[in-house]
């Protein structure tokens, strides 16, 4: 009887970004400086070349192997040979901002290969203009990230507004802000405040509000647990939920006012099969939590004693600061 011999795990960390973003400076001082690969054979893929160059010799004496992919050859057969050809028990690959994201994470890599972490990269200076120009693709960078780098910053770098952002569209996701000098300033950390009052039994929340609550209660979910809640907001009915369930929600400005998402909490209502996407509703209920696979953690849930018509919003977008 053949006994199957187990398929070793090979790490794969994924570096994201468009040029200048700092992709090649944060791989050469993870390989050479820090000696990431243990010595190990390490396998690197760039998919681009930019402003900093990497010394092939130098990663070599490393156990560092250095390839140069471009679109046509990332596919399922050059990967599968590359990985036969070195070996490799870590995999890194710089992947090219400028395309689609689809590319890499639906191909089909050798046996064993695990993707473990991937990295966004954000130049601090020119955020604004790739956001504003390049909306679909910088999105689909910061959606997927586990870990979003912003480089470059500087006292004028808009720290909490990005950060706030970046939440509304990728929970999971570890957010740093690196100033020109290598140092790491995250500012403040202190709790959100928030405009409406958390004091009483009972919250009522301003149509403005919204946004605020749903970056505060999904954050800390604990603060909310047992109150009372009620806002108005507009019905989302997600097709693999129940005829009790429904998102009430609002559509909402995220990362720098160039992207909209729509950002609400599960609702456990008793005549939610009634309601039709986009009524405008006014909701209350009682919050408590449960588990959020997007948050990878627990998450607020409302149990609606409450749901009337009415009319829409003033504004019928919400933003993520005040």
């Amino acid at each position: 009887m053949n006994k199957e011999i187990p398929v070793k795990e090979i790490p794969v960390y994924v570096f994201m970004g468009f040029l200048e973003s700092g992709k090649t400076t944060f791989a050469k001082e993870t390989l050479i400086d820090r000696g990431f690969n243990e010595g190990k054979p390490a396998l690197l893929l760039v998919c681009e070349e930019g402003e900093v160059e990497y010394n092939k010799e130098e990663l070599k004496k490393r156990n560092i192997f250095l390839e140069y992919i471009d679109e046509d050859s990332l596919t399922d057969e050059n990967l599968l040979n590359l990985g036969n050809k070195y070996n490799p028990e870590l995999v890194l690959i710089e992947y090219n901002g400028m395309w689609e994201l689809d590319k890499i994470f639906n191909i089909r890599v050798p046996k064993g290969w695990t993707v473990v972490q991937v990295l966004s990269f954000v130049n601090a200076l020119t955020f604004d203009v790739y956001v504003n120009n390049m909306k679909k693709i910088m999105m689909d960078q910061l959606r997927n990230a586990d870990m979003i780098i912003f480089n470059r910053c500087n006292a004028d770098t808009k720290k909490s507004e990005y950060r706030r952002s970046i939440r509304a569209v990728n929970r999971r996701a570890q957010v740093i802000f690196e100033n020109a000098d290598g140092s790491v300033d995250n500012g403040s950390e202190d709790e959100l405040i928030v405009p409406y009052d958390i004091s009483g039994d009972e919250i009522t929340l301003e149509d403005e509000d919204f946004g605020l609550f749903y970056i505060d209660a999904a954050d800390n979910p604990d603060k909310y647990l047992g109150k009372t809640i009620k806002f108005k907001a507009q019905v989302h009915k997600p097709s693999n939920y129940g005829k009790n369930e429904f998102v009430p929600g609002r559509f909402a400005m995220t990362c720098c006012a160039a992207d909209i998402a729509f950002v609400g909490f599960k609702t456990y209502y008793g005549g939610a099969k009634n309601l039709k996407d986009r009524d405008w509703v006014i909701v209350k209920g009682k919050i408590d939590k449960e588990y959020y696979k997007e948050f990878e953690g627990d998450g607020p849930v409302i149990f609606a004693d409450e749901v009337v018509m009415t009319s829409p919003a003033e504004d019928e977008l919400v933003y993520f600061n005040y």
